[in-house]
């Protein structure tokens, strides 16, 4: 828990904006899965769902703490949706690492069959342990700045330019998180094991 040195007045009026901006446009945001359950100063709780796949799929919960903001960015953590625990790297689904396209896009490789491509992904969830709790390593989160590989892209850089906002951050996760979805992976005894990622985006 980190302690409210900004006047809580200041973070509480930043903190209704962002979920003022939501709510005008609740119901978009849920017809594409995003479920905002809990704001109440400084917490934020939203669950994305998959609505693309049949039956639709809950899939991950994010939580966001607004403690000190825009002072201090946002601290933001993927957790198991239903018991509000943050996933520890070991823990944590291919497809929720956020996986982003690198290189040049999926490439033919000499001796695969025709057709069949690789492709290069990176996770924007970054953990050094799999016992550690990744963070979203993206400019606009607590732990981003926070980071000693980041002590040269201070938040003051992007707090103008919209980093650290409610909808922004929900948008990065949704686009690597959630929208690459296209199905579940089965095993060949009928058991779920997860979802089938189409490409990743770029």
């Amino acid at each position: 828990m980190t302690d409210q040195y900004v006047d809580p007045s200041v973070s509480r009026a930043k903190f209704a904006r962002e979920i003022r901006e939501f709510r005008a446009m609740e119901d978009t945001y849920r017809a594409r899965g995003w479920f905002l359950l809990k704001a109440r100063f400084p917490d934020v709780l939203v669950v994305l769902t998959a609505h693309q796949v049949t039956p639709p799929a809950v899939v991950v919960g994010v939580t966001l703490d607004y403690t000190n903001y825009d002072a201090a960015p946002p601290s933001v953590r993927l957790v198991d949706p239903f018991t509000l625990t943050p996933y520890r790297w070991r823990d944590l689904p291919l497809e929720r690492q956020l996986l982003r396209a690198v290189g040049n896009g999926p490439q033919a490789i000499p001796g695969l069959p025709p057709g069949v491509v690789l492709q290069q992904r990176q996770p924007l969830l970054i953990a050094h342990d799999p016992d550690d709790i990744p963070f979203l390593c993206i400019a606009g989160t607590r732990e981003y700045h926070q980071h000693p590989a980041h002590s040269g892209d201070a938040w003051e850089l992007h707090r103008q330019a919209g980093a650290g906002r409610l909808v922004r951050i929900l948008e990065v996760i949704y686009k690597y998180g959630v929208a690459p979805i296209n199905g579940f992976a089965v095993t060949l005894v009928p058991q779920v094991t997860g979802f089938s990622l189409g490409e990743a985006p770029a």
